[in-house]
This record gives structure tokens, C-alpha cells and sequence, in this order.
């Protein structure tokens, strides 16, 4: 007997639900989140060096400088902050003590980011680019250290002994481990692992910031969603360093006086694409409140409060738009239209680029505002990509409407 369509997606589903909560994949989406906060206080200081007032650049000139060290202080060492993120969250996740292994993890990714030629600590290395090697470190140590304490190749003191020192001599022997094999592939062997990590990423950095990319990317996340598996989450680990790593790249390109180059960068998808949450599904709330089925209308209203800070899940179980073919298709073909025409708009010009971090759970309109560091043209696109998803999401709402109230009798 064949397996039935259904049971066939339900297993792929719990497959990439279980990719998504992956430990290692895990740890790095918890990583890329715990510094949030570092990003926006560098975006608020951002916002107020190149506010977009008439005059503001000859009023703030003066305190330019001062106004950009908190941005060095952020963007400058994300690849630092992220490793130890990274250390600390699965260290924790594997068992082993957290700060020991951010610790450990911090040590050897600097280590990494010393210079051959005349020892010096190349500051550009910690920052976004060399992302993709913070997290290769962190998982690289966390997991050397495990594989010592657990095969009992470590220093154990007797049991009356603080555990803080306990701990200090437990990481001893990988940490030596871990120093001496890094060194030796940095400075014996010349190897330069951001250059390698870098070279090994590059194509799928570089199709993210172009239309057909992010297209590809915006239809998996939807399509995802549309059978059940949180698409963000599945993929959030993959692309958030590269979106972080635009994000800074803008930030650095502004802080020059230069145009920022990368359209979709952190902020553009999670704003401007999921306009009231994934599949912008704000639009279909618009549309339902006054739904003449009762039960549309009442999960409409019930998900609409939530969905001003970008939160659908109410909408999207309650309706539901999962597995559900009539609504399915418009949850994908709003996320594809609002993703074409944003980066049409910023590729010409008419609207800023992403340059600050916002909490994604920042309401519409609010949020492209913030986002592009005060474009009032962003703004209006937020209210006009509200109205564009109604007009995709219309005629299928209308469709199920009928098809509710006709099962209804």
C-alpha cells in the first residue's frame, strides 16, 4: 500500500521541524538573537548621526566622531559578540559550563584574527566579516571541549574544591588543545580561515542580495509555513549572518558618507515582507473582519491585536491558512509581490535600505520607518503594501468565504 500525499507531508514536515530545532542550528539562531540589543543601540546612534533632517549633517558635525564610537562598539565586534553567544548557548545545550566554553570559544576566534606578518589584531576581522567564522569556532570548541570531559581526558580536583576553580581546571587540557591546533593551523600552516569560510559562502551571499535570491528564499519560507513548519525558524539559522552581515555593511558604508549597498539587508524581510507577520497576513484580517461567516470574522478579530506587532499565528492555525490549498496560494504570491516591489524600490533609489535593527516585532509603517533611519517614503510603502496584499488575499478570502457558508448550508 503507497503512503497517502498526506502522511508523506506530515513526515517532511516533522523532518524540517526537527532541522529547524537542529542543537547546532539551535544555538546559532540563539546566538544571532542575544545580540539584537547590541544592534539596535548602534542603529539608534545611527539614526541620530545622519537623521534626515535639512541641515542636521553641518549642526552634527562636530560630534560625528563621538557619535560613531558606540556604532564601533557594536557593529564593529558582531563576529566577537556572536561567538560568544554561540559558546555560551550550546555549551549549555551540550551539558557543559557556559561561560567556560564562551570563554574558550572568545580566546580562539581571536586568536584567529591576529595578523601573521606583525601579531596584531586585525579589528576589521571582528566585526561582520568574519561572522561565518565565529560560528565555525564556536561550534568547534564547544565541541572539542566536550569530547575531553567526556572520555575523562581533563584535570579533576578533589571533590571540597570551589566549583569555579573545579571548572577553570576542567577546560585546562582542551583549552591547550584547542590553542595549540589553531595556532598551529594560523601561524604554522598560514591558513586563514575567514578567507576559506568566506570563499565557501560567497555564492549563497551573493545570491541573497539579488531579486531572484531573495525571491527563492521568500517562496521557501511561505511554502514552508504553508505546511505547518515555521520557515523562519528552519532557515533563520542559515541566512541570519548573512543579512546581519549586509545590515553592518550598510552600517559601515554610512559611517564613510557612502550609499549603503545591500538591499536586503536584516530588516528587509522581516519588515517590509512579513508586513503583520509571514505571508503579510495582517491584509487578511483587514479583509475578514467583516466576514459573513461568523467564525472568519471572529478569528479576524481575535488575531488582529497580535498581528499589529507581527505575530500571526492565531490567524494562520485559526482560519487555517496551514494545508489549506484556496488560502495557501495568496499566504505565497503577497510575500512574493511585497519582496519584488521592495527591492525594486530600494534598487532605484526611491526608499532607503535597511540601516538600523528593529525588534521584529515592531508594528507596520512604525517599523519601515525605523528600519530605512527615518524615510517617510518607507513608511507609505507600508501602508500601500498593506492594500496590495488585501487585493492579492481578496478574491481566495471571498472564495473561502463562500465555500464556509455553502458547507454551512
Amino acid at each position: 500500500m503507497k503512503p497517502s500525499a498526506s502522511s508523506f507531508g506530515s513526515r517532511a514536515a516533522a523532518t524540517l521541524t526537527a532541522f529547524g530545532d537542529h542543537t547546532h542550528l539551535a544555538a546559532i539562531r540563539a546566538g544571532m538573537v542575544s545580540i539584537v540589543p547590541l544592534t539596535i543601540i548602534g542603529g539608534l546612534f545611527m539614526i541620530v548621526a545622519f537623521l534626515p533632517v535639512p541641515g542636521w549633517e553641518q549642526r552634527i558635525a562636530a560630534w560625528l566622531p563621538l557619535l560613531q564610537v558606540p556604532v564601533t562598539a557594536t557593529f564593529g565586534l558582531l563576529a566577537l559578540y556572536v561567538c560568544l553567544a554561540i559558546g555560551y548557548d550550546l555549551g549549555k545545550r551540550l551539558g557543559q559550563e557556559a561561560i567556560a566554553t564562551a570563554i574558550m570559544a572568545g580566546a580562539m576566534f581571536l586568536l584567529f584574527a591576529i595578523e601573521p606578518k606583525d601579531q596584531t589584531l586585525a579589528i576589521e576581522r571582528l566585526g561582520s566579516k568574519g561572522l561565518f567564522t565565529a560560528i565555525l569556532v564556536a561550534l568547534v570548541t564547544v565541541h572539542v571541549r566536550k569530547f575531553f570531559q567526556d572520555r575523562n581526558l581533563v584535570i579533576r580536583l578533589p571533590a571540597g574544591v570551589p566549583p569555579m576553580v573545579q571548572e577553570s581546571f576542567l577546560s585546562l587540557v582542551p583549552f591547550c588543545f584547542l590553542a595549540v591546533a589553531f595556532w598551529g593551523l594560523r601561524f604554522g600552516l598560514g591558513v586563514d580561515l575567514d578567507h576559506l569560510v568566506q570563499a565557501a559562502f560567497q555564492p549563497l551571499v551573493f545570491a541573497l542580495n539579488t531579486l531572484p535570491g531573495i525571491l527563492v528564499y521568500a517562496f521557501l519560507v511561505t511554502l514552508l509555513w504553508s505546511v505547518g513548519v515555521n520557515g523562519d525558524n528552519a532557515l533563520d539559522a542559515v541566512v541570519a549572518p548573512i543579512f546581519l552581515q549586509f545590515l553592518a555593511g550598510n552600517v559601515e558604508a554610512m559611517a564613510r558618507g557612502q550609499p549603503p549597498p545591500y538591499v536586503t539587508a536584516n530588516g528587509f524581510f522581516s519588515t517590509f515582507v512579513n508586513v503583520g507577520g509571514t505571508g503579510a497576513t495582517l491584509a487578511l484580517a483587514l479583509l475578514l473582519i467583516k466576514s459573513r461567516d461568523p467564525g472568519f470574522r471572529q478569528v479576524s478579530r481575535v488575531s488582529l491585536p497580535a498581528q499589529v506587532f507581527q505575530i500571526n499565528e492565531p490567524i494562520f492555525f485559526g482560519l487555517p491558512i496551514v494545508l489549506n490549498p484556496l488560502l495557501m496560494v495568496p499566504f505565497v504570491l503577497s510575500a512574493l509581490l511585497l519582496t519584488g516591489g521592495t527591492y525594486a524600490l530600494m534598487s532605484w533609489g526611491l526608499i532607503q535600505k535597511p540601516i538600523v535593527n528593529v525588534p521584529w516585532t515592531t508594528p507596520p509603517i512604525i517599523g519601515h520607518y525605523l528600519v530605512t533611519g527615518g524615510d517617510w517614503r518607507a513608511a507609505v510603502w507600508g501602508a500601500v503594501s498593506i492594500v496590495l496584499a488585501m487585493g492579492v488575499y481578496w478574491p481566495f478570502a471571498r472564495a473561502a468565504e463562500r465555500q464556509r457558508l455553502k458547507a454551512r448550508g
